[in-house]
C-alpha cells in the first residue's frame, strides 16, 4: 500500500521533554524504528511531519538575536530541513536497501483565511499559566491552554495547493521514499505578479497530510502521535476510546483545535474523498493500527 504517514510534532518530541539534539536524534530513532517496520512489511510510505517544539524553539532563539527575529515562514522550513535530515538519516540506517529524500514543500494558503484573526496552532515550549500569560505581555503572543500548561498560538491557515506535488508524485513513482511538507509546509501566499512569498503562519501538517495523501490517491492515511486512539471525553473519567467511525459519524470541530480536532477533519476529509481509509494512534503501534489492531480506524 501507498501510505501517508503523519508523524506528530509532540511523538518526535514528547511533552514536557527538554528539546535538546540528543533528546531529538533518540526520538527520531523511535520514528524510524516504527516506519521501517511498515517498510518491511512490504508498504511505500510518504512521510509527513509537525514542528510545532521545533519551531517555537527556532522562533525563541531568533528573536533573542540582536539582529531581529526571522519570520516563522523561513523558520518553518528551518525546522523541516532539520527534522527531514534526522527521519532521512535513521529510516537509512535501517533500511538502507531504499531510496529516500526529503524535500522542502511550499503550501499555498488564503491571505483573507479567518485563521489569520484567531490563533490555534500550539508551537514552542509548555508554560505554566503565570509564565506564559507573563511572556505573551512581554512578546505580544497569543496563548491558549495544552492540556494541563499552557503554549503560544499561532495563526494556522488551511492549505489550499502544494507547489511542490508534481515532484512528490515523480519521486513516488520511482519508488522513492519522501519525506516533505514539513510542519505543513512552508506557509505562502501568492502575489500581484504570480509569485509566491511566505507568511507569518504554521500550517496543520495533518490537514496539509489529508490534502497530500489526496493528491497521490494514496491508499491510506495514517497519523501518528502520542496517544493511542481518539477519544470521547479525552482526559476526563468518563473518557472512552473510538476504534472504528464511519466517516459520517463524528466532526473534527468537536475536538480541540490545537490538537485532535485538525486530526479528525483530516481524517474524515480524506475517507470522504476517497473511500480509503485513515487512522489515527500511538507511534509505536504503527504496524498494528494498519492492519486494524491498534488505534482508532475511520472508513467510509
Amino acid at each position: 500500500m501507498l501510505i501517508v504517514v503523519a508523524l506528530g510534532g509532540n511523538a518526535l518530541l514528547r511533552r514536557g521533554e527538554p528539546m535538546t539534539a540528543e533528546n531529538q536524534r533518540n526520538n527520531v530513532k523511535r520514528a524510524a524504528s516504527a516506519l521501517a517496520a511498515l517498510i518491511g512489511e512490504g508498504h511505500s510510505l510518504v512521510i509527513t511531519h509537525g514542528n510545532g517544539p521545533q519551531v517555537g524553539l527556532l522562533a525563541l532563539q531568533s528573536a533573542a538575536s540582536p539582529d531581529g527575529a526571522f519570520p516563522l515562514d523561513v523558520l518553518g522550513a528551518e525546522s523541516a530541513g532539520m527534522i527531514g535530515y534526522l527521519i532521512e538519516q535513521e529510516l537509512a540506517n535501517l533500511a538502507s536497501q531504499r531510496l529516500y529524500a526529503t524535500l522542502l514543500t511550499q503550501m499555498r494558503v488564503d491571505p483573507h483565511d479567518p485563521a489569520f484573526s484567531r490563533p490555534t496552532k500550539p508551537i514552542g515550549p509548555v508554560y505554566d499559566e503565570t509564565t506564559a500569560r507573563r511572556l505573551a505581555g512581554e512578546r505580544g503572543w497569543s496563548i491558549a491552554p495544552d492540556g494541563d500548561r499552557w503554549r503560544r498560538v499561532v495563526p494556522s491557515p488551511r492549505p489550499a495547493e502544494i507547489l511542490e506535488a508534481p515532484v512528490i508524485s515523480f519521486l513516488v513513482d520511482h519508488d522513492v521514499i519522501v519525506i516533505c511538507a514539513g510542519g505543513g509546509g512552508v506557509p505562502v501566499i501568492a502575489r500581484e505578479d504570480g509569485g509566491m512569498i511566505g507568511v507569518e503562519a504554521v500550517i496543520d501538517k495533518d490537514l496539509a497530510s489529508s490534502l497530500l495523501a489526496r493528491q497521490l490517491k494514496a491508499d491510506m492515511l495514517l497519523m501518528l502521535t502520542d496517544v493511542d486512539a481518539v477519544y470521547v471525553g479525552y482526559g476526563r473519567p468518563e473518557a472512552r476510546a473510538l476504534r472504528r467511525v464511519g466517516a459520517t459519524e463524528l466532526s473534527g470541530s468537536g475536538f480541540p483545535a490545537g490538537s485532535m480536532g485538525p486530526k479528525v477533519s483530516a481524517a474524515i476529509e480524506f475517507v470522504q474523498a476517497t473511500g480509503n481509509p485513515s487512522a489515527i494512534g500511538r507511534l509505536e503501534d504503527a504496524a498494528e493500527i494498519v492492519k486494524g489492531r491498534q488505534g482508532t480506524l475511520f472508513e467510509a
